[in-house]
């Protein structure tokens, strides 16, 4: 049974056969770039289950890598 294509839902094979793999299609492709590039997709910069960064005091000053 192959793969389902994430886009259209259409059975897209695998590869060397399908260039496209996993979608079914460039088109199907493309459409999932300008998905990601239009920011329909996004991925969590921090769990949702985790606490709210709490802000520096504007008094304190920025540290680099080192601790510095």
């Amino acid at each position: 049974m192959a793969a389902l294509c994430p886009s259209c839902h259409k059975p897209a094979g695998p590869r060397p056969g399908n260039k496209s793999a996993p979608f079914c299609s460039p088109r199907c492709r493309q459409v999932d770039l300008g998905r990601w590039l239009g920011e329909e997709y996004r991925v969590p910069d921090r769990p949702l289950d985790a606490e709210p960064e709490q802000p520096r005091p504007a008094s304190a000053p920025a540290q680099d890598e080192d601790g510095r």
